[in-house]
């Protein structure tokens, strides 16, 4: 699998996940419960964003700045962390609520372009080898992680 096949079928599992976290926060009645659940999302986000970051936005980055796309990517990186990392400061139900779902929009507006720029961009740069190649160290990596615990 290359790199751009593996990513995309991660991102599959994030809108499931997504689509997920959308039914089920409005019937969460604390913060703690909305917490929990924002926890669940910022742990897999960060492996998910630190892998996709080193193994395919590094090598498209002086790409992505020529496009003016740099900035907003890690724009919305930051965005999402701070909306994820506010819940943990918030003490009413319903900002917590807010907060989550806004990250979950942002995510999702996040992937769209990925999958729009990045992905083609990294088709039209990157050799077929290379992507194949992308992918098995995206598995190591992801072994990786997995043993840190």
């Amino acid at each position: 699998m290359t790199i751009i096949q593996t990513l995309a079928a991660e991102h599959v599992v994030f809108h499931n996940v997504f689509d997920h976290i959308e039914q089920a926060t409005p019937k969460l009645r604390t913060v703690a419960e909305v917490r929990a659940l924002a926890g669940l999302l910022e742990a897999l986000l960060k492996v998910h964003s630190r892998i996709e970051d080193h193994l395919l936005m590094e090598p498209l980055e002086p790409n992505l700045i020529q496009l003016g796309q740099h900035e907003n990517f890690h724009a919305e990186h930051e965005q999402i962390d701070a909306d994820l990392a506010a819940i943990t400061k918030v003490r009413r139900v319903t900002d917590a609520r807010k907060l989550l779902l806004g990250a979950v929009l942002a995510s999702r507006k996040h992937f769209d372009k990925e999958e729009r720029i990045v992905f083609p961009l990294a088709r039209r740069l990157l050799a077929a080898k290379t992507l194949t190649a992308l992918g098995k160290r995206w598995r190591e990596e992801r072994q990786a992680i997995a043993t840190e615990g």
